[in-house]
């Protein structure tokens, strides 16, 4: 739970994936819960968070404009 969830945009990190981004919700939520993992009455409510965070972050990456990055 220490570590810094990275930069996924580019051009910091140029070949950002699913897993990437599934990665960082995943610390995200486990960092403001304070769960590592969630008990089985959470478990819903964990993972539908998890599944937010992961929608909002490729909605970000997708819309954001960086000054100077070449654009594909």
């Amino acid at each position: 739970m220490c570590r810094s969830i990275k930069t996924l945009r580019p051009p910091m990190t140029p070949d950002v994936d699913e897993d990437d981004i599934r990665a960082a919700a995943l610390q995200y939520v486990r960092k403001i819960s304070g769960f590592r993992a969630p008990a089985a009455h959470n478990r819903e409510t964990f993972d539908h968070a998890v599944d937010a965070v992961a929608e909002a972050t490729r909605q970000l990456l997708a819309e954001l404009t960086v000054r100077g990055a070449p654009t594909p």
